[in-house]
């Protein structure tokens, strides 16, 4: 367990409080709320870009709030694990959590039972980000565009390989969405890590990849591999050049990474509300949000009730295709 705290001035025995209180001294949640720390159940261990979402919002949201923000990483089950805590939390509140694509959508949707229910667990307060992917060939795939691309995987079916960091993640999913949109077949290799799935797309022993700009970007501008094409509905305003998929023939084409804010069902509306209003407004600040757009986030939040029901959408957008091509989790 990982703990952190974000405030203004914190007073030493927060922490106590937190764990001490009881949970139920109020007789309506919603009255004065918040009047002690809140804790915010981040799923996976420091690092990565959770770590970095929550390291940037984090002390913006504490000062909106007037009360300690705490940083409680609980890793394991990729992801599933810290969820299960925020699902059977008291919802009163003072236990939040970060959510993920992974948490809420991919992972539930191919591996079925992963200790909660995407659908029933949770109230929904804020999506934060969306973060596209990018589409990259090795130099010696000979295309330059995704027209191009799937051309030549029509010419040679089963013949050109993909990479990725395994099986269900963003990457992979990408790819299985673009070759049931186009009618193409190419093969999955995977990786224990999308980081070996790099090396390799550098070192040409595979040729396509779906990953994230940051881990590719310097080995384009090196010219070791080419970047083609951008997942989301809209290009990356990091990379403003890089056509989407969408705009590449494939219109209804969207695999984007995302991460929002949410609580255990039947936190009061009124405790929503006020959190909805607060983690907006400190995710739209400046600072935060030039912090994260210069690392390939756009920030989106939007209202409890728009992003229950996205992510409700991606939940069943991936359901239906890994029920489609069989897929099960590693």
């Amino acid at each position: 367990m990982n703990i952190r705290l974000f405030a203004q001035a914190a007073p030493a025995a927060a922490w106590l409080m937190l764990a001490a209180m009881p949970l139920a001294a109020q007789s309506n949640p919603a009255d004065g709320y918040p009047s002690r720390p809140i804790r915010l159940v981040v799923p996976f261990a420091p690092g990565g870009s959770s770590d970095t979402i929550t390291r940037v919002i984090g002390p913006h949201l504490a000062e909106q709030m007037g009360q300690q923000v705490v940083l409680d990483n609980r890793s394991g089950g990729n992801g599933a694990l810290g969820t299960q805590i925020i699902a059977r939390a008291i919802p009163d509140g003072y236990t939040i959590g970060l959510a993920y694509i992974a948490t809420l959508a991919t992972n539930p949707a191919i591996s079925g039972d992963v200790g909660y229910d995407p659908l029933k667990d949770f109230s929904a307060i804020t999506q934060l980000t969306a973060s596209a992917n990018v589409l990259a060939i090795h130099p010696s795939v000979a295309a330059s565009s995704v027209r191009e691309l799937i051309a030549l995987a029509k010419s040679k079916p089963g013949q050109l390989n993909y990479s990725s960091g395994g099986v269900g993640t963003i990457g992979h999913l990408s790819a299985e969405l673009l070759q049931q949109a186009a009618g193409i077949k190419i093969n999955h290799i995977a990786y224990k890590g999308s980081g070996q799935a790099v090396i390799d797309l550098v070192g040409g022993h595979v040729g396509i990849m779906f990953g994230g700009m940051s881990a590719l970007t310097g080995h384009a501008k090196a010219g070791r591999l080419k970047l083609i094409a951008v997942t989301g509905k809209q290009r990356m305003p990091i990379a403003p050049e890089i056509p989407t998929i969408a705009e590449s023939g494939y219109p209804d084409f969207e695999a984007v990474g995302w991460f929002g804010l949410i609580a255990p069902a039947k936190t009061p509306k009124a405790i929503i509300s006020r959190l909805n209003a607060e983690s907006v407004k400190a995710a739209n600040g400046a600072e935060v949000n030039k912090r994260l757009t210069a690392i390939g986030f756009d920030i989106v939040t939007s209202t409890p009730d728009a992003f229950a029901l996205y992510s409700r959408n991606e939940f069943i957008k991936w359901r239906q295709l890994a029920q489609k091509l069989g897929l099960k989790s590693e």
